[in-house]
């Protein structure tokens, strides 16, 4: 694909709002679980897999997702991904019994996969290079402001027209992502001879993309980001006064989306991703240590989570700036879904286990061995990077 003069921002916001679908498949379980756990009152512990079972296929497959839309084209796995996760969706609105639902959500993380793998090639591919920073950091905004819709709208929607209602309302708009995006997005020729996907092509390219330095960096800060990211959000509220607990939790990533708009973009524009990546990272680690030590004060807590938005927009910023082809983009998109599953699904229970023991200062070591651990590992893969350029 050549690269475009314009940035068509219709055709990126279509794109951003079906990456907000593909994060409500995660967020529509979590704002419903009250009401999961009252529809299937004799679950017990069982009933979590409902929330957790759509990354299943992410931590084995992510990179698998990768290699298909490199090998199927981007446009025709992304309108397949929409309208199977619009048909899971209408599924899960009848509210099937436990066996069936949990099984509904393990596939729709295949739908959940290729959105957002597909969704950010386009963007990238679509966007003038002037715009590629500003359009990749919006996306990576993805997450946090679908959450916040569905806490802010759909938990209210859900009181009043039910559960299956909502869940009802996301398959109906992601069958419009989908018609939308049909309509929109130009039709292109897959890419002929693109990788093969058997079990030993996909052991063999996980083995090849790992042990690249530009496509799987992204990844490797991506994995101690969300290792650190999503389970601190989750925990740390419980060490500040409770009195604060509640600006804590809302100001958190509200803080972190931020910072990733407004600095980072201009700072990955002035010095490309991987400084203000290493920036952010160092910075969440001072913060972090200034936290434990105070004690827990509400303000250094928001100050930790808006130091880690240098990394979030930088890093999906970095795909491109590494990666120049839509093939080794689709395959640094796949590899960071697949490091983000893992981070995510990892995260919380380590961080519960190392306060469990320590209590702060098993929080505070957590996150400056994150922190610290994602500057290192982009520090040593950029030198991987100089010397191999050399």
């Amino acid at each position: 694909m050549s690269t475009p003069d314009r940035t068509p921002f219709g055709l990126v916001l279509l794109l951003y709002a079906a990456g907000l679908g593909a994060a409500a498949q995660y967020g529509k379980a979590s704002v419903l679980f009250p009401a999961l756990r009252a529809a299937y009152p004799d679950a017990g512990t069982a009933v979590g897999f409902i929330v957790s079972g759509i990354g299943l296929l992410g931590i084995v497959f992510g990179l698998a997702a990768g290699l298909l839309v490199a090998r199927l084209g981007t446009r025709r796995l992304l309108l397949a991904a929409l309208v199977f996760g619009a048909a899971m969706s209408a599924y899960q609105a009848t509210l099937p019994a436990l066996p069936l639902m949990i099984a509904s959500r393990v596939a729709e993380g295949l739908s959940h996969l290729v959105i957002v793998v597909a969704a950010p090639t386009l963007i990238a591919q679509v966007s003038a290079p002037r715009h590629r920073v500003f359009t990749l950091t919006l996306w990576s905004t993805f997450f946090g402001v679908s959450f916040a819709v569905l806490a802010w709208v759909g938990q209210p929607f859900a009181a009043r027209h039910g559960t299956g209602a909502l869940i009802l309302a996301h398959a109906a708009f992601m069958a419009a992502m989908a018609v939308a995006l049909a309509i929109r997005l130009p039709r292109t020729t897959p890419p002929q001879g693109g990788p093969r996907l058997g079990l030993a092509a996909i052991l063999d390219q996980h083995r090849r993309i790992y042990a690249s330095p530009r496509i799987a960096a992204p990844a490797a800060g991506w994995l101690f980001y969300t290792l650190g990211y999503v389970s601190i959000v989750t925990v740390l509220p419980d060490f500040v006064d409770p009195a604060a607990r509640s600006l804590v939790t809302g100001a958190m990533p509200l803080a972190g989306m931020i910072v990733s708009m407004t600095l980072g973009v201009v700072l990955v524009t002035r010095f490309t991703a991987v400084p203000v990546i290493v920036a952010g990272f160092a910075l969440g680690t001072a913060l972090a240590l200034a936290f434990g030590l105070s004690g827990g004060d509400p303000i250094l807590a928001i100050l930790t989570i808006a130091a880690l938005g240098l990394v979030q927009g930088a890093s999906f910023a970095l795909v491109p700036q590494l990666n120049t082809t839509t093939e080794t983009q689709a395959e640094a998109n796949g590899a960071l879904a697949q490091m983000g599953n893992l981070g995510n699904t990892l995260g919380t229970p380590l961080l519960l286990l190392a306060t469990g023991g320590f209590g702060m200062a098993g929080l505070t070591a957590f996150a400056m061995l994150c922190f610290a651990g994602g500057a290192a590992i982009h520090l040593r893969l950029a030198a991987a990077r100089r010397a191999t350029d050399q």
